[in-house]
């Protein structure tokens, strides 16, 4: 009895906006058929739900209709969900493990490494062309890159000059008056790449982004590099060196754009990483 009760009442209230609105009550009818039957059927699971990749394409091309305040009633997965698919996505374009094959030079034995480390610290004059003369001499033939490598890794400076101060130290001496710029890459949810040029101070470690392109271009990079102390707010009044790489991108142009504030524009020699 109280049920039937209950739901006369329940289908008079229903069909009140019925009157006001028939036009668009079918298709909301349907909505509230959807939802329920969407409720009764995850009350019924026992583990999480697994969507497809085109289930997946479907709700991230769904979210951007639907109000952030009405995600929790009627969106099945959240906005971080969405940003998790979104970065396993660029890391299945970019990853080439699978089509990987086992090439390049072979490992160092561990004995070799030792021994240049070795031979290092107690020849600090030594650079790395002389320390791989001493290993050949030894029976040990490997290449200046490998010995630069294991003295790297081994954090002790590689420069021909171990006599002098490091770069570690170079760097710590003259961090307030050096800035360093690059280009970060950034993935779109479209898988389209866009490239960041930024900025960054070494004394304070601080980060500028000097603009946003899909499309970076020499002409594009100096107009960037114009006034970085007004666009960017790098303090020029110490600033002496700006460390760039060979990037065909950094042009003469650029070169004598950033003279007003850099004493000396550094770039890394050929061969070294980069």
């Amino acid at each position: 009895m109280i049920v039937s009760l209950v739901y006369r009442v329940v289908r008079k209230l229903l069909a009140v906006p019925a009157v006001l609105m028939r036009r668009d009550m079918a298709k909301e009818a349907e909505l509230l058929v959807l939802r329920h039957e969407n409720s009764v059927l995850r009350r019924q699971l026992t583990g999480p739900v697994r969507y497809k990749p085109a289930d997946r394409l479907w709700l991230a091309a769904l979210s951007s209709l639907i109000p952030r305040r009405r995600w929790a009633q009627v969106f099945p997965v959240t906005p971080a969900t969405l940003l998790a698919w979104h970065r396993r996505l660029i890391t299945r374009k970019w990853d080439y493990s699978k089509r990987r094959t086992r090439s390049g030079r072979p490992s160092t034995a561990g004995a070799v490494k030792a021994l240049v480390v070795r031979l290092a610290k107690e020849n600090p004059r030594w650079g790395c062309r002389r320390i791989q003369g001493e290993l050949a001499r030894l029976g040990h033939p490997v290449g200046s890159t490998t010995v630069w490598e294991i003295l790297t890794a081994a954090g002790i400076d590689p420069a021909p000059r171990r006599s002098g101060p490091t770069w570690r130290e170079f760097l710590t001496a003259q961090a307030e008056g050096i800035v360093a710029c690059d280009f970060l890459h950034i993935d779109l949810v479209d898988l389209r790449r866009v490239y960041a040029l930024v900025f960054l101070e070494h004394g304070t470690r601080r980060l500028h982004i000097a603009g946003v392109t899909a499309h970076p271009t020499g002409a594009w990079t100096t107009q960037q590099a114009r006034n970085p102390a007004v666009e960017s707010g790098v303090r020029v009044e110490s600033l002496r060196f700006l460390l760039r790489d060979r990037d065909a991108k950094y042009t003469k142009p650029f070169d004598r754009s950033s003279q007003p504030t850099a004493s000396r524009s550094c770039r890394p020699r050929l061969g070294l990483p980069g």
